[in-house]
């Protein structure tokens, strides 16, 4: 029975038609005959595919009382505009397409035909298993999805420039200013704690007088969310212990691909966020109102309204895995980084690696990012794997965004086929900060303990950890960024464990492969890690660069994988360092738990709000930044920094056994940080010296 069930799988019949009943992908081919193919072929007869460029408007849009469909694939021989009057419809009205000498393929229906369900059906006789595979438009502004692994979907032809802004406009900050939240959309309320009517939605973030959402970021003072990936992506991975292409399903007993880095069309948004079911639901369609459109320009103008910028999280390396329909069946030879036996190459880890390099493969890149600015009045981009991305696609994206908000934020992972944060800097973009992350936390918490923990990770010393106070410039030895401001300073991500369960991790107060179930005393902080989450949050609130952290460090968020999962999951109740699967508990936000620990809360809203109020933390120049020498213990550090008029004293002591006595400058000081506390109130005046006991700071402001 298993090996019938694979054999089904690897020819996808029953699996599609079965389940859709024979709506989605396999329908009768009735063009009437190919359309012209250009003869721009190099001497061997093989078409020079980077020739290829149009500047023609792509994708379905409405003219002259006419809706139009143009679709750039170059190598076909022949493409078909197939429409649906529902999107589970079997068959359609199918339209022959003809290609003009650009490779761009054309036709037209008379009327404004608004909510009209369609896609392409390509053909090029080196693919032949494609013919009939319906293929959504890569430029479709709205899809309807149906949820299975494979991902059938339907484009929908949309009115744009239909919405209402109310006057709203993008959130124009210096990137020395930003105080990032990294976020997914549905963790934010889809706990039953968060107190949503509409949990796991668009609507429900923006919800107020909510536990959760809109009102609880406005409160801890961030002022720029980042968004993990809400593009249509693919919901829905391999059925677990089950075989597609080859590829065996051992590692996700959730079947989910809940975080969205598989991007399934670059300019429509994610229609899962829309639905106010529970869960989504296996076998049923989503997104066939195409309401996700208003609903995300809902989220981000009260976003904007609050004062709060967004970036979204982009993936432009690679496309959904397993669905069928997108680019693959489109024009595989162009789109795609090919071996030279025609398989995908995969340094993304995705099995498709886009081929950026190609010019419109490099302008529907740029074409996606203008869209989301001028369309959602998005603020900003960070994007998956940038080193995936070739450097000319790189710099054309950062011109082209500039031209229309100068102050957009372009962010990026700089690694991925490499490492670069350095080249990347070069070009006016920001990274992610590795170092930082590595030098000061660690990298695991096993035996890769950072400078926090009085221990030394890799090549970081004393010097290091000064260099990341000034942004982790250049200049500095092992240095990556022309300016700080292009050093995105982070502890923790979406990726790997939680700030608070390394820590746990790190200190031995908990085991990785220790079975917790009762979750709710588990995430109360000892004395100890308490510490070492405050220790940390004060050297990132205080270091020059951008600040970020993810949803629920202000916590110590705990990622414990629900031990009464109804899943095949030998992981249950386990500490959880790759989320990615699992669309429960897991992931969501548990504000019950932000109250356990409000002391850790209420610290990082303090240290948001000396941040926000002191230039000194964002904006003091690299000779403003005098530390102090210290001998005999390594792991403390103090500097002095004046700016702006203001006079400011950070002391930190990482070692853990002993305390550390500091003298300081003439004069009074406020305290406005110490080890409990932190903000911008005075919590007592001290002179001549203070005394950190370990795994503590301080920062103190001259009294005028």
């Amino acid at each position: 029975m298993k090996y019938a069930k694979i054999f089904l799988v690897s020819v996808f019949f029953l699996i599609i038609i079965y389940p859709l009943k024979g709506a989605v992908l396999f329908i009768s081919d009735k063009s009437k005959s190919a359309a012209e193919v250009s003869e721009n072929k190099t001497k061997t007869g093989k078409k020079d595919l980077n020739k290829f460029y149009s500047n023609k408007r792509l994708g379905s849009f409405v003219e002259y009382g006419r809706t139009f469909f143009r679709l750039f694939a170059p190598d076909a021989e022949s493409v078909t505009l197939v429409t649906f009057k529902h999107p589970q419809d079997s068959t359609g009205n199918s339209y022959e397409m003809k290609r003009d000498n650009e490779g761009v393929w054309e036709t037209s229906i008379d009327g404004e035909q608004y909510g009209l369900f369609y896609g392409f059906k390509v053909f090029n006789p080196k693919y032949p298993s494609t013919k009939n595979v319906v293929c959504i438009d890569p430029y479709t502004k709205a899809v309807a999805s149906y949820n299975t692994y494979f991902t059938p979907r339907r484009s929908i032809v949309v009115k744009e420039n239909n919405y209402d802004w109310q006057g709203d406009h993008w959130i124009q900050r210096d990137w020395r200013d930003l105080i990032i939240y990294e976020m997914n959309i549905r963790d934010m309320t889809a706990d039953p704690s968060s107190g949503s009517d509409k949990p796991g939605t668009y609507q429900g973030l923006i919800e107020h007088g909510k536990a959760g959402g809109i009102d609880y970021i406005k409160k801890l003072g961030v002022n720029t969310v980042e968004l993990l990936p809400s593009q249509e992506f693919a919901n829905i991975e391999i059925p677990y212990k089950d075989s597609l292409n080859g590829r065996y399903n051992t590692w996700n007993p959730y079947e989910r691909n809940h975080w969205g880095y598989m991007t399934a069309a670059f300019f429509a948004p994610e229609s899962y966020y829309s639905d106010t079911t529970k869960n989504l639901v296996w076998n049923t369609w989503s997104g066939t109102s195409g309401k996700q459109i208003a609903d995300f320009k809902d989220m981000v103008k009260a976003f904007h309204k609050d004062g709060i910028g967004v970036i979204m999280d982009v993936v432009y390396n690679h496309l959904s895995e397993y669905e069928l329909g997108n680019l693959k069946e489109i024009d595989k030879d162009y789109y795609f980084r090919l071996d030279k036996n025609g398989n995908f190459i995969n340094q993304s880890g995705c099995a498709n690696d886009l081929k950026t390099e190609r010019p419109m493969v490099r302008r529907l890149i740029v074409d996606s990012i203008l869209y989301w600015m001028k369309e959602y009045h998005i603020d900003g981009f960070r994007f998956d794997l940038g080193k995936l991305i070739d450097w000319e696609t790189v710099e054309k994206i950062i011109y082209e965004a500039k031209k229309i908000n100068p102050h957009v934020v372009i962010v990026c992972e700089p690694w991925g086929g490499g490492y670069d944060p350095a080249g990347f800097s070069l070009r006016g973009w920001g990274s992610w900060n590795d170092q930082i992350r590595n030098g000061v936390k660690g990298e695991n918490p096993a035996n890769g303990l950072g400078w926090i923990f009085g221990k030394w990770y890799g090549n970081n010393n004393p010097d290091r950890i000064k260099s990341y106070v000034n942004g982790t410039l250049v200049r500095d030895k092992f240095g990556l960024f022309q300016k700080k401001e292009h050093s995105v300073n982070y502890l923790s991500s979406h990726d790997g464990y939680t700030f608070g369960d390394f820590i746990r991790i790190a200190t031995k107060s908990v085991d990785p492969n220790e079975v917790i179930k009762d979750v709710d005393s588990f995430v109360k902080l000892t004395p100890l890690e308490l510490k070492l989450n405050k220790l940390g949050a004060l050297f990132l609130f205080t270091s020059q660069g951008i600040t970020m952290f993810q949803e629920g460090d202000e916590f110590a968020r705990t990622k414990v994988i629900p031990y009464d999962e109804k899943v095949d999951d030998p992981n249950k109740g386990k500490i959880d360092n790759n989320s990615y699967d699992k669309d429960n508990s897991t992931n969501y936000i548990n504000f019950k738990h932000a109250e356990i620990n409000s002391d850790l809360e209420n610290y990082y809203k303090g240290l948001i709000s000396l941040r926000e109020k002191y230039s000194a933390f964002r904006r003091a120049h690299y000779e403003e930044v005098k530390f102090f020498n210290i001998k005999d213990n390594p792991f403390a550090l103090g500097y002095n920094v004046k700016h702006n008029g203001e006079n400011f004293i950070v002391l930190f002591n990482a070692d853990p056994n002993k305390d550390e006595e500091f003298v300081l400058p003439e004069g009074g000081w406020e305290v406005l940080v110490n080890e409990e506390n932190a903000g911008i109130n005075s919590l007592g005046v001290v002179s001549a010296h203070v005394v950190l006991k370990p795994t503590t700071g301080m920062v103190l402001k001259k009294i005028k």
